[in-house]
């Protein structure tokens, strides 16, 4: 028996674990795992884009359905709309969390991306206000990607690689967030947009909110294809199959540092640890869920007052003018968390990064308001910034929120913490758009008050929000993982 012993600092790898051939992948390669964190991006990417591909249209969509009475009232619909999805994912992210963690993570990827292709695709065929509800809901209830993918991004890749796989789902979060409204701004009634290309008689003319949506479950489809070559990264193994022979124990250096040397004890003891004693993980979800819900409602908000009427406080904006600010915003995005984003987390760290960039959103929301009073270039260069600005602060929160959560759990909790923080979030993220369009409809209707009058109050409240995030980062709420 002692010839057959494993020294402790040792690792092992089990023959047929698809999570230990990745080990193994991972020390025998150290560079940047390229093709893996392709993968996380595009799934990532796909995840996103849905959930923000309505909001440049669905002013114009809730205009069209007759749903409201009154144009002031539009946002207040909308909001319903926007907050379905949302409502739909914090009613199964837990579940999917725990399928993920017994099941694998690639299944859970792949229902989801099947739920973007059939969902979003109904949605945009939408010709009633509860058709538009019930489909975004059932896309966000079936659409378990988001915690899934986490997990993944850095179990593919070494420890060295971690901040670079989070900022990559950030990344990929983030631009989904900005490209979707871009694809809706420019796609969105093309018979409008493009008579020459689409007439009104036109299935296009007849259905003018399809080709966005279409657009977006035809790329779903690709990834969907690309998931046939994902690999699984969740550890299944047998611990009597040790001792009956049947599994292949593989040596390996000392010096990996990515799996727990004792890998049966951990899954012996995954069912007894509970989670939401775990305060370095609660804490830092609930700083996660703060800012998500300050960042749904910007996002909603935004669109909506840039497409308003300026006798409202808006932009005057067409859903292309949103489209183009966004696309703007996506790509300088993309290129800030590849080149600058790794090297600012390495020097302030997840924590400081956040708060700074919690502290500069404050005065720069402050000042979109005021934004109404320029026009022609001025107007759009000023927009283009403070949009690319905002977007850029957002995504190094959300990154730095990210890291202390991964750093909270072992692996084989991965799935079910990132499933309490997607619920935890979606929560949140359901309340975002519902009360942003009620504040966004009340402040549409007190444009002559005295104090903070239309917009400024909406912008106010959003800054309210911020700067209680910004406080929760502090000890002693927010409790740093063990090390």
């Amino acid at each position: 028996m002692a010839n057959t012993a494993v020294p402790l600092l040792e690792k092992v790898y089990f023959e047929n674990c698809p999570g230990c051939k990745q080990e193994k992948k991972k020390d025998t390669n150290p560079g940047i795992p390229y093709k893996e964190f392709a993968f996380v991006w595009m799934v990532t990417l796909c995840t996103a884009l849905p959930i923000s591909i309505l909001f440049p249209f669905l002013y114009f969509m809730i205009r069209d359905l007759h749903v409201a009475k009154r144009e002031e009232d539009i946002g207040f619909y909308a909001g319903f709309v926007g907050a379905s999805f949302m409502f739909g994912r914090a009613l199964t992210s837990a579940f999917w969390g725990l399928v993920a963690d017994r099941c694998g993570r690639k299944p859970v990827i792949v229902i989801g991306i099947c739920a973007v292709i059939i969902f979003n695709t109904l949605f945009g065929l939408s010709t009633t206000y509860w058709m538009a509800i019930t489909t975004r809901l059932l896309l966000g209830s079936l659409n378990g990607l988001l915690g899934p993918i986490k997990a993944y991004s850095i179990e593919v890749c070494r420890p060295e690689h971690q901040a670079l796989g989070l900022s990559l789902v950030s990344t990929a979060w983030g631009i989904g967030l900005i490209i979707g409204p871009a694809i809706g701004g420019f796609f969105a009634q093309p018979a409008e947009k493009y008579p020459n290309i689409f007439s009104q008689d036109s299935f296009f003319g007849r259905f003018p909110y399809f080709l966005p949506c279409f657009c977006v479950s035809l790329f779903a489809v690709g990834v969907f294809i690309l998931c046939f070559w994902l690999p699984e990264t969740l550890h299944r193994h047998n611990a009597n199959k040790m001792q009956d022979g049947t599994i292949e124990v593989l040596e390996a250096p000392s010096h990996g540092s990515g799996l727990k040397e004792n890998t049966n004890e951990c899954e012996e003891r995954a069912p007894t640890e509970n989670l939401f004693k775990n305060w370095p993980l609660m804490s830092s979800i609930i700083v996660y869920c703060v800012f998500s819900l300050h960042d749904m409602a910007y996002t909603e908000i935004f669109s909506l007052w840039a497409v308003s009427d300026k006798i409202y406080g808006g932009l005057s904006f067409s859903s292309q003018d949103v489209g183009e600010v966004l696309a703007i915003s996506g790509f300088s995005l993309l290129v800030y968390q590849l080149f600058l984003y790794p090297s600012l987390e390495k020097i302030l760290g997840p924590i400081t990064s956040s708060r700074v960039a919690s502290v500069l959103s404050i005065p720069l929301l402050a000042a979109f308001p005021f934004m109404t009073k320029l026009s022609g270039l001025g107007l759009s260069l000023i927009v283009n910034c403070a949009s690319l600005l905002k977007n850029i602060l957002s995504v190094t929160i959300i990154t730095g929120t990210f890291i202390l959560q991964n750093n909270a759990v072992p692996q084989h909790q991965r799935g079910a913490a990132n499933g309490i923080a997607m619920t935890g979030m979606s929560l949140f993220k359901t309340a975002a758009p519902a009360c942003a369009g009620i504040i966004f409809s009340w402040a549409q209707k007190r444009q002559y008050a005295s104090f903070l009058p239309g917009d400024q109050v909406v912008f106010f409240i959003l800054n309210v929000v911020e700067f209680i995030g910004l406080l929760l980062t502090f000890k002693p709420f927010l409790a740093l993982p063990n090390k």
